[in-house]
């Protein structure tokens, strides 16, 4: 198979982080299906992470830390995602908020954001509201203006480890445009709805928020997402996806390499072979784009965002592809709820729901092609 192979090698600095990785991801994969079992966060794992510097490595040098290239995230985040893609999920959304607020806060508390990520404290990402869709940069709800600050009275949904963070990124409308924040945690008004029973990723316990009158501080108040910043979650959803289904077709193809029909490996049926030879290459093109994004993204490219979305899109339907086809080669042994196969395919429904949503991404990229005007 060719889907996780590069043409370039990485920094040294960065392929000893990518090693370091690899080996923690070999221990996290041995475990992902008990955690699904128990929709339990692997904190221990999160924990290992930023111990291997992981956190330092995606915080950009201007804010304080080592400032890894997309090409080296890309690759880390797939081999997690391989091994354990409810881990890889929540980091990335612990990543994107935390770089989020060093840098929206750069000019006043960017330095305190970077040195408590650093220091190993814990982010989450509050900006999906029930209201704004997948639209989360362009929030529905109205903060008002209040001593200190303005307070949110709303919800945010699908805040992977809001039950561990110190800290979340949010945002509502002040006076009509898009604002952002960062928040402390524990904050008496925030709390939980406990509605937390999800198909796939259960180890993410990505939870619906509260917010009741919330003081959002001036304080504490960042400017909008830029062109310039380090894209830590546009870049890394489609690993995510690429991970589920590298995870799903190396069990596919260990489980039509030993099972036995009529004397032969299920892998001589020349269905199964021609089925494999179709995902396998569609899984191998998604990979080769969104690679093409990353370097895109390291050259500073202006267009590295459409093929990102690109990138997305193809992997997000290509995951599920592939556990689909994993399901029907694995046969009754494959539903089973022991067998790696069902939690794939559970998994890798997921990733079409996340912002933005293939749905979403399809309208895009087609009015791009067809030159339609959005309305």
């Amino acid at each position: 198979m060719i889907t996780t192979e590069y043409a370039e090698p990485l920094p040294e600095a960065e392929q000893r982080l990518l090693d370091r990785v690899t080996e923690l991801a070999a221990g996290f994969a041995a475990v992902a299906a008990d955690y699904d079992e128990r929709a339990e966060i692997a904190t221990g794992h999160l924990q290992a992470l930023h111990k291997a510097g992981a956190d330092a490595a995606v915080l950009p040098e201007w804010v304080g830390g080592t400032g890894l290239s997309y090409r080296g995230f890309g690759r880390l985040l797939r081999v997690l995602a391989k091994a354990d893609p409810s881990t890889a999920t929540i980091w990335l959304m612990h990543a994107g908020a935390a770089v989020g607020l060093a840098e929206f806060t750069r000019e006043t508390l960017g330095p305190f954001f970077a040195e408590e990520l650093l220091a190993g404290k814990r982010f989450a990402n509050a900006l999906s509201e029930p209201a704004s869709g997948n639209r989360f940069l362009n929030p529905q709800q109205d903060a008002l203006e209040a001593e200190g600050g303005w307070t949110l009275t709303g919800a945010k949904r699908f805040v992977s480890g809001a039950e561990i963070a110190d800290y979340l990124i949010t945002n509502a409308r002040v006076d009509g445009e898009p604002a952002f924040f960062g928040v402390p945690l524990p904050d008496p008004s925030i709390t939980i709805i406990p509605i937390w029973d999800t198909l796939g990723l259960r180890a993410t316990r990505s939870q619906l928020l509260a917010f009741d009158t919330t003081l959002l501080r001036s304080e504490y108040r960042g400017r909008a997402p830029g062109f310039t910043d380090y894209q830590v979650i546009p870049a890394g959803l489609p690993a995510i996806s690429l991970g589920i289904a590298d995870a799903a077709l190396a069990a596919l193809v260990e489980h039509a390499r030993s099972r036995v029909i009529l004397n032969k490996p299920l892998s001589h049926q020349q269905w199964v072979q021609f089925e494999v030879a179709d995902v396998e290459s569609r899984l191998a093109a998604a990979h080769a784009i969104y690679d093409r994004g990353l370097a895109e993204a390291d050259n500073k490219r202006p267009v590295f965002f459409p093929t990102l979305m690109r990138a997305k899109y193809l992997a997000n339907k290509v995951a599920v592809e592939v556990a689909q086809l994993a399901v029907r080669v694995g046969g009754a042994s494959g539903y089973l709820k022991q067998s790696p196969i069902q939690r794939h395919l559970r998994d890798a429904e997921a990733g079409q729901l996340m912002a933005y949503s293939t749905e979403v991404m399809a309208g895009e990229i087609g009015r791009e092609v067809l030159g339609v005007a959005e309305a």
